[in-house]
């Protein structure tokens, strides 16, 4: 092979059968999703590059050389080639087989990942997935899940993590409960009010303290270390929860308490090990799940 009789670039190459298959510079343009001045430097490029002359240009209108007609059967051929290449590789990864377990809380397995998963069914059917709900961090550097969607950056260095986007949590009641307990003008006003919380919550009471509103052990009357059935708690009017912001478009039933008052930041990252990143199956997953998260109500 003569490496060195190789001397265009591929995206002149197109641009001049774009052009010469739409007949125009423009047409060629909007069927390559170009600008025209692009395109038309793109063909210049090739032109120079060449050293011969492809198009005529009469007005709009782009008339092929002789020496544009001869180059154009070839170039057809390289396209052809060309798409033989993705069509190929898009096989490839049909056939790609295997387990991938995913760890996430259950809010999140049950109301955004369905539909995801779907996704990532129908372009690679031969993959196994695994869903593993919980709110503890799984540790990925013992394969105990292979991708983790967390609401903390990992620290670990053989770990890869992308921030998927920003939410926030709030306090949320039912409407029969906010009524029941009387107008809310500050947070003093829920100091005695029932809270739904998980199973240890100090750290949460600390941090409540830290924002103005003084909550004891007391006031967590209920607990769950599912997000979902804290949810369903809050929507039945049970007391209070520490939810994030999209429960306004999953559950009609339930209003935010003093939104601008008390606001929790949680970042969501997608997290896989360094090593699993480098696995066809996984990098199709691992992309496939932060394109959608990041399109979701979720951030």
């Amino acid at each position: 092979m003569n490496w060195q009789a190789i001397s265009f670039d591929w995206n002149q190459v197109r641009a001049f059968l774009a052009t010469a298959e739409e007949g125009s510079l423009s047409a060629a343009a909007r069927a390559l999703g170009q600008t025209q001045p692009t395109l038309s430097r793109q063909v210049s490029a090739l032109e120079d590059d060449l050293g011969v002359t492809l198009f005529e240009r009469a007005g709009r209108a782009m008339e092929l050389t002789e020496a544009g007609r001869d180059l154009l059967e070839h170039v057809r051929v390289m396209a052809d080639a060309a798409t033989q290449v993705s069509l190929a590789a898009s096989g490839q990864s049909q056939t790609v087989e295997g387990k991938v377990v995913i760890t996430a809380t259950g809010a999140l397995a049950t109301y955004y990942l369905p539909p995801i998963i779907k996704k990532i069914r129908d372009q690679a059917p031969g993959i196994t997935i695994d869903i593993v709900t919980s709110n503890e961090v799984q540790d990925l550097t013992r394969r105990e899940a292979d991708i983790s969607i967390r609401h903390a950056r990992p620290t670990q260095p053989d770990l890869i993590a992308k921030l998927i986007g920003d939410t926030a949590a709030h306090l949320y009641a039912s409407e029969d409960y906010i009524r029941a307990i009387g107008p809310i003008t500050s947070l003093k006003d829920l100091e005695s009010a029932d809270f739904i919380g998980f199973d240890r919550n100090d750290g949460l009471i600390e941090e409540m303290v830290r924002h103005g509103l003084h909550l004891t052990q007391r006031n967590f009357t209920l607990n769950s270390r599912s997000g979902t059935v804290m949810r369903e708690l809050v929507a039945n009017g049970l007391g209070i929860g520490f939810l994030t912001r999209d429960i306004e478009q999953l559950e009609p039933r339930v209003k935010p308490i003093l939104p601008e008052e008390l606001i929790l930041p949680v970042p969501v990252w997608l997290v896989t090990h360094r090593e699993l990143h480098t696995s066809k199956r996984i990098r199709i997953v691992y992309d496939i799940l932060a394109e959608e998260l990041q399109k979701s109500p979720m951030v």
